[in-house]
């Protein structure tokens, strides 16, 4: 089951993956991996990350699965709480 994600978190979590931010425009930031993976995140004040959009950005943007990205962030939020 995928967390409830807020905009701002998701970019925290993907810096500790290697993505720099490199642009922002309006209420999206765009992140660039090392690799060459680009992704643009929504940062809409307060509002989670709806579910369908997180689906995309983990598979198609991040090129990890679900069980891979649930791993990784709750080890992320493990270590910074």
């Amino acid at each position: 089951m995928l967390p409830i994600i807020k905009g701002k978190t998701l970019i925290s979590f993907l810096e500790s993956l290697n993505f720099t931010i490199i642009r922002q425009r309006g209420s999206h930031v765009r992140m660039k991996s090392e690799d060459g993976r680009y992704t643009t995140i929504p940062v809409h004040s307060g509002e989670a990350i709806p579910k369908g959009l997180l689906r995309k950005i983990i598979r198609d943007d991040l090129e990890m699965t679900l069980e891979e990205f649930t791993l990784a962030y709750n080890e992320y939020m493990g270590r910074i709480q």
